[in-house]
């Protein structure tokens, strides 16, 4: 769940710097992130305990780790289906066979059904 956490969190301050070990579920978690505020003459982050950023409370960040989630899931379909089509190979191949080409779309026909588009 932690890259889940640094994508929500970048989605929502993109220019945030942050330093966590594990993983990111609740608010506890949440709670021991250290968060830089700037750099020092070394280069050297500053952190510090406390989120700096007031748009960046663990309700957003749960709440936009949801959201990512969700859009994740509903793309499942595309992803399988990607995993299933016919090779750009095999499609160019197609382009000068009428037969390769029939069973390209016979093949991509077939798919579709296995992994249905969900209805919104």
């Amino acid at each position: 769940m932690s890259n889940k956490f640094f994508t929500a969190v970048k989605k929502l301050k993109p220019s945030t710097e942050m330093w966590f070990q594990g993983e990111i579920e609740t608010e506890e978690d949440f709670n021991k992130v250290k968060w830089s505020t700037e750099v020092d003459e070394t280069n050297t982050a500053i952190l510090v305990d406390v989120c700096p950023h007031p748009e960046l409370t663990w309700e957003k960040v749960n709440a936009e780790m949801t959201r990512l989630q969700t859009e994740h899931d509903a793309q499942d379909y595309a992803r399988k289906r990607k995993a299933e089509y016919p090779k750009i190979q095999d499609l160019v191949i197609a382009l000068y066979d009428t037969d390769d080409k029939a069973a390209i779309e016979a093949k991509r026909a077939e798919i579709k059904l296995k992994y249905p588009k969900p209805v919104a």
